[in-house]
């Protein structure tokens, strides 16, 4: 009797963390870097993720993020004169697509490819959330250009609770493809 409550422990013990490395809903948010190679600009924002399980190690993941108004600096040849400007071109992406686990246990590579879109606008307006929800709505009415991001990272977790950092290339197109580093950086809560 005893070698079968052992045998039956072992199996709990076994199963548990592959029952537990399922990822069923998966929420976080995260701070955003991207940088522009058109214009050699850096822009940050923030943005938010959701993700749902389809299987033991592929998520679908749906996300966007808001890149906020960037200071700039120019440096003139003829006399070492900087000016500081600030310029009201903002950014809004919107992304979705699979991400590969390549692992199971507490801190595990994966590896992205999502399709979406790039918001260029510009608006004088302070960036606050009701300004993010105008420009979400405007849409329509602005440059939006279809983009694509091969990607990968590592996140963490200890419990439902982790980190995530993701580093990849934003490719978007107009009149021409046009690469882009990007990194975002953040908290997530797992169901």
């Amino acid at each position: 009797m005893s070698r079968i409550a052992l045998f039956l422990a072992l199996c709990g013990i076994v199963a548990a963390p592959a029952v537990v490395a399922q990822d069923h809903v998966a929420v976080g948010a995260y701070a955003d870097y991207f940088r522009l190679s058109q214009t050699d600009s850096n822009f940050a924002g923030v943005g938010g993720r959701l993700g749902i399980g389809l299987g033991r190690r592929v998520m679908l993941e749906a996300e966007m993020s808001y890149d906020f108004n960037q200071v700039f600096t120019e440096t003139f040849e003829n006399g070492g004169s900087i000016a500081v400007n600030r310029s009201n071109y903002r950014l809004l992406h919107g992304l979705f697509g699979p991400k590969l686990a390549l692992g199971h246990t507490n801190v595990l590579p994966f590896v992205t490819i999502w399709g979406g879109f790039v918001g260029a606008m510009f608006d004088a307006a302070p960036a606050t959330l009701g300004t993010f929800v105008s420009n979400v709505q405007d849409l329509r009415d602005t440059n939006v250009m279809g983009s694509v991001y091969p990607g990968g990272g590592l996140e963490g977790h200890i419990g439902p609770i982790g980190l995530r950092l993701d580093v990849g290339d934003e490719i978007y197109f107009n009149g021409g493809s046009h690469n882009n580093f990007r990194a975002s950086f953040g908290p997530y809560i797992r169901f």
